[in-house]
């Protein structure tokens, strides 16, 4: 009898549980989801898997969630996080409405279980809606209102191969490639996978060349999107002396950090330089030794270090040669309410470092800072001498024009992607300005306003091109296109918009401080027929990257199928 009472209350427990993990519920009536046990959870569910797209103060890549579990139900949210498409496709006002407002579709995250979309649902009732300060009214509705026009120029690619699949599950993307370079002295093609791997090219099929899963072992690369293996470059001598570079993401406190703010912001992750030195570098899998140069402490885990890259065009007596620039992005400080440690030569975030990675003269002895560089002889206390530029949001690439024009794509926050030269000691802006536009980071940063008549006085470079979110969603930096194989794209400089995968370009010629270069689309055919990239990888979110080999051929990457793709014939004429 006893046994019966306890299988029945055991019964209703269940039911009762279930019931609030697919209804709306508030603290006050359902103290299964106030347990600080489970929001503790949940919380470090939410930065494990969500914090790349979403916070509680500013709409970014997704929207802000504070207030959310007041407007909908919990069964709503475990639908749409384990498969946004399907409830897009079923015709759900919100998700439609959330999809035209945003433009891309968010991962989906099949494999969390019920406790653990219920704890982070748990922890998200524990913010509620934004309370920001009144605009003035002038925000832009529209602030890029030309629309981008649609060039003649379509490129048949070739598909070159498929990657190993490293998810650890059917959702998208399949594979998280994002970098194709070539290793200096033999001209082999090398592709990463931000989820670890290092693949060498050979006879078109990757190779795994170096899995950092093996070498650190506190490797993360959750929630994706910005966490993971992020950068590799090989020194222009790795031929002789075996070096090779990376970037990584760790959990916080992993080690001492070198970069660190106030001990009252919340540390999310750790980004980490490290250096490889190859026992044998014509070898066809890595092995050796490495050293951490260097260490960063990042607020949220978006906007880390992404890039990290030599000039290819520097020869042995300039001054450029054998020095590592870093994109150092902001951390998503500003979206979570700590503007002001960025845009600033005494903050490391959100600026683009310049370091020798053969030298000592840095802070922690294990890199060098060059005397070049603008800020060593500034006499402004604390600026950090490996300050190249600064007041970036998320410098995501960084390349060089045949002319030797430095660039850099920095991805914008609601309104504005952007293309810029980057000028040495120069201020970017950010958050200040997104673009050629005015922010204010105390408010809504969804909104942006024209500049002032003044704005001369604040000294601020602006980009040399720049879309807005009617036309995209986040910027991919590419290449100038310097190859043989395809005339019509010579002095064209080629990027696209990373989740919707259009493609576009610049011409080289019109690059110019103080100007905008004006936008123009292209587009792509496969066996003859004209296609998006959206249609090739069967997925609307494309994760559009570009690479380039050592003969100046361009690459098209698309993560969300893991396919790498090589521009190959015209076929037609602008």
């Amino acid at each position: 009898m006893i046994k019966e009472i306890v299988n029945v209350l055991q019964g209703i427990l269940f039911l009762t549980v279930l019931h609030i993990s697919h209804q709306g519920f508030s603290a006050a009536n359902h103290s299964f989801f106030s347990d600080s046990t489970i929001i503790a959870q949940g919380e470090a569910n939410f930065n494990r898997y969500c914090s790349g797209c979403h916070n509680f103060r500013q709409d970014g890549i997704g929207p802000q969630l504070g207030g959310l579990t007041k407007k909908v139900s919990t069964s709503w949210i475990h639908n749409f996080v384990r498969n946004p498409q399907k409830v897009i496709s079923s015709g759900d006002q919100r998700a439609q409405q959330l999809y035209k407002k945003y433009k891309v579709v968010m991962p989906s995250f099949a494999t969390l279980s019920n406790n653990d979309l219920d704890a982070i649902v748990a922890f998200m009732q524990t913010h509620g809606s934004p309370v920001r300060k009144a605009g003035n009214g002038n925000e832009l509705t529209n602030p890029v209102p030309e629309t981008i026009k649609v060039s003649k120029i379509v490129i048949g690619l070739e598909l070159v191969t498929q990657f190993p699949t490293s998810s650890d599950s059917d959702r998208v993307p399949l594979a998280r490639i994002t970098k194709l370079d070539y290793q200096p002295n033999t001209g082999t093609s090398f592709v990463l996978d931000l989820r670890g791997k290092i693949y060498k090219m050979e006879d078109n099929k990757p190779r795994v060349y170096m899995d950092i899963t093996r070498w650190k072992p506190l490797f993360i690369d959750r929630p994706g999107l910005a966490s993971g293996l992020g950068s590799f470059a090989f020194h222009p001598q790795f031929g002789t002396n075996g070096l090779l570079y990376t970037t990584h993401s760790e959990p916080a406190k992993s080690a001492m950090a070198d970069f660190t703010y106030e001990d009252s912001i919340k540390v999310t992750l750790q980004w980490v330089l490290t250096e490889w030195k190859a026992d044998n570098p014509s070898s066809d899998t890595f092995n050796g030794s490495s050293r951490e140069l260097m260490r960063i402490n990042m607020v949220a885990v978006n906007h880390g270090v992404q890039e990290i890259t030599f000039n290819s065009l520097a020869k042995e007596s300039d001054e450029d040669y054998g020095l590592l620039y870093m994109g150092v992005g902001d951390g998503g400080s500003a979206e979570q309410g700590f503007p002001f440690l960025v845009h600033s030569p005494r903050r490391i975030w959100g600026s683009i470092l310049r370091i020798d990675p053969l030298g000592r003269n840095s802070k922690n002895g294990k890199y060098g800072v060059p005397l070049q560089n603008p800020f060593v002889k500034n006499k402004e206390e604390k600026a950090l001498g490996e300050i190249y530029a600064y007041g970036f949001r998320n410098p995501h690439r960084i390349t060089w024009t045949k002319s030797g024009q430095m660039l850099a794509s920095n991805i914008g926050h609601g309104n504005i992607e952007s293309i810029n030269m980057i000028l040495k000691g120069h201020d970017y802006g950010w958050p200040v300005r997104e673009g050629s536009f005015v922010l204010h980071p105390e408010n809504e940063m969804n909104k942006v306003y024209a500049l002032p008549k003044n704005d001369s006085s604040y000294q601020i470079t602006y980009p040399v091109a720049q879309y807005d979110h009617d036309e995209g969603k986040a910027i991919c930096g590419g290449y100038e296109y310097v190859g043989e194989k395809l005339p019509q794209l010579k002095g064209k400089f080629l990027f696209g918009d990373i989740p919707m995968g259009r493609l576009f370009y610049i011409e080289t010629a019109d690059i110019n401080p103080g100007k905008l270069a004006a936008v123009k689309e292209w587009r792509v055919s496969i066996n003859g027929q004209l296609k998006t990239l959206a249609e090739l990888c069967g997925s609307k979110r494309v994760d559009l990257h570009f690479g380039k080999d050592v003969m100046g051929e361009m690459y098209i990457l698309t993560k969300a199928d893991g396919k790498l793709y090589r521009l190959t014939t015209s076929n037609a004429a602008e």
